[in-house]
């Protein structure tokens, strides 16, 4: 099953067109994409014999498939490579931050850029389709709904600002946090363990990879934060972002106004933001401390 946010109507994607759910069900189901996730297996054992007259797609009116989450989670340094390019060591254990709701974007249009120091970094979304709690790693997959494509947009010198690094601060001015185009089952991919991902910038390729290189899985963070906290339905996980972001490369180099961004992965599609220079933040710069 594919779905997405057109407008801020629920619909179900498919090659004729998108179908809206609440009208197609006579009501039955919501026209609110983030009030789909309390009732998914209604959804999906709806979708599986739903009818009725489908309707263009226009990209331009997609909005994030999970516009209102209650809980964004992020993992840090959960591929070898990045974890290399930042200078430390892969992680024994899942490095978690979290993203503030209302950083959740779009997978169209434009962000302001708060100061110079804006990077990249494409992730796989994961998000929560029913309450989990201390799930363990063979289950994991039973409690995702779907996936999406993510950027994890970072403020360097916020994030990495001493003497206490503010990750969740540096990563979540407005628009920070854009997913999109649609959210997928699981199901629909071969493997949802091995998908290709990466970003381009003005059509240059600067991250590309797969997401079987993922250090921690879906399923292990799925435990791992369960184990802690209860997860959600419609909660988000940022999965963490391959090597290639911009702040590791000699010179550093950030996003720019006028500046396109290309995020994709394989099965799910593509976003495609335009940045432009806003006011300064007035935000202190972040001297000797690596970026990650």
């Amino acid at each position: 099953m594919r779905v997405a946010n057109l407008a801020g109507r629920l619909v179900l994607l498919a090659e004729q067109g998108a179908l809206d759910v609440a009208t197609a069900s006579g009501g039955r189901l919501p026209s609110d994409p983030q009030k789909a996730f309390d009732r998914w297996a209604e959804l999906r054992a709806w979708a599986e014999v739903a009818e009725g007259d489908p309707i263009p797609v226009d990209d331009q009116r997609l909005g994030p498939p999970v516009p209102r989450p209650r809980q964004v989670f992020a993992i840090g340094l959960n591929y070898a490579g990045h974890a290399a390019e930042s200078g430390v060591a892969t992680p024994e254990f899942p490095s978690v931050f979290t993203k503030f709701p209302t950083s959740v974007g779009s997978p169209r249009g434009t962000i302001d850029l708060p100061s110079a120091h804006v990077d990249w970094e494409v992730e796989l979304v994961a998000v929560v389709g029913r309450t989990a709690r201390h799930v363990g790693d063979a289950d994991g997959w039973s409690y995702v709904a779907g996936l999406t494509v993510g950027q994890d947009l970072s403020e360097r010198r916020v994030q990495l600002r001493p003497p206490v690094p503010q990750f969740s601060l540096g990563k979540s001015f407005p628009g920070f946090g854009p997913i999109g185009p649609e959210l997928v089952t699981p199901d629909e991919f071969d493997d949802p363990d091995t998908l290709a991902i990466g970003c381009e910038v003005n059509g240059e390729s600067v991250q590309y990879g797969t997401t079987g290189d993922l250090v921690f899985s879906i399923p292990r963070l799925i435990s791992c934060l369960s184990s802690v906290v209860t997860l959600l339905p419609g909660d988000l996980i940022f999965t963490g972002t391959p090597a290639g972001i911009g702040a590791t490369r000699e010179p550093p180099r950030y996003l720019r106004d006028g500046d396109e961004l290309t995020s994709w992965i394989e099965g799910i599609g593509r976003m495609r933001h335009r940045f432009r220079a806003s006011a300064p933040s007035g935000l202190a710069p972040a001297a000797g401390v690596p970026p990650r």
